[in-house]
């Protein structure tokens, strides 16, 4: 299927690794221009090079988690058509032991830079009469993760802010949703799976199986996803083809979310 992507400039965040990565990856073999970000100079030449197989893309050293790596990115890349906000952070931690830092911390990385970056390019979207934002949240933002309030919290707001925007697009061909993976995986998901696990021993098969069957019973596949599932959504979401699809949070969640809406 053409997605009818080719030549239409795509930011996507958080893009070094994981989830982003794949999703740049598609993107640029979609044919669009694809900008990355990174903090780091060597992870970020690396993830260039592994998405430069797939099709065009540049790389841009900046911070998109701060003020300073938005203003950045503004100066350098002053319109875009599609902007995925991938960028994120995950811990476990009991509710107890989350520090004032800690939400101030997620919330700054998980909402506020996606927010910063919506109101930067939304402007000119409307203006050319086109565009494209996806938030990429979690499904924990609908069934929050007892060991995981501060995260839940901010994947909640993703899914309003995404929706507020949404009504802001009316009458226009841009659209803003959001999609909602399950547990993915990814760069550091093995170190994530020994924080939660019972046995630090455990083979990585034997900790995939014990997370889903003690902190993810609900999921329906009992397995990771992997981050080409949700790059393929968000591809669709990112194209002309969806355009009728619109303030929506769209599940890739693997069944974890146990209602029909």
């Amino acid at each position: 299927m053409d997605l009818q992507l080719t030549g239409r400039r795509a930011l996507i965040t958080g893009a070094t690794a994981g989830i982003g990565l794949s999703i740049a990856q598609r993107l640029a073999a979609e044919g669009a221009d694809v900008l990355i970000t990174g903090r780091q100079q060597a992870k970020l030449d690396a993830a260039v090079a592994t998405i430069h197989e797939a099709g065009r893309v540049r790389g841009i050293l900046a911070d998109a988690a701060t003020a300073e790596g938005a203003a950045t990115l503004a100066r350098l890349v002053p319109k875009v058509d599609i902007l995925v906000n991938n960028l994120g952070i995950y811990e476990a931690k009991d509710f107890t032991d989350i520090r004032d830092e800690d939400w101030h911390r997620l919330f700054e990385v998980n909402v506020v830079s996606g927010a910063r970056l919506a109101k930067t390019y939304f402007p000119g979207m409307r203006e050319r009469g086109w565009g494209r934002i996806v938030f990429v949240s979690s499904e924990s933002g609908l069934v929050p993760p007892p060991d995981m309030i501060h995260y839940a919290v901010t994947k909640s707001a993703q899914l309003t802010i995404a929706r507020g925007l949404a009504q802001l697009t009316k009458g226009s061909a841009v659209t803003v949703n959001t999609v909602m993976p399950g547990p993915t995986r990814s760069e550091g998901i093995v170190d994530f799976l020994k924080s939660v696990a019972s046995r630090p021993d455990l083979t990585a098969e034997e900790l995939e199986a014990e997370f889903f069957r003690v902190h993810r019973p609900l999921s329906l596949i009992q397995r990771m996803i992997e981050p080409h599932e949700i790059a393929a959504l968000v591809a669709y979401l990112a194209s002309p083809l969806a355009g009728a699809t619109n303030g929506a949070a769209l599940r890739v969640e693997g069944g974890i979310v146990p209602t029909i809406a």
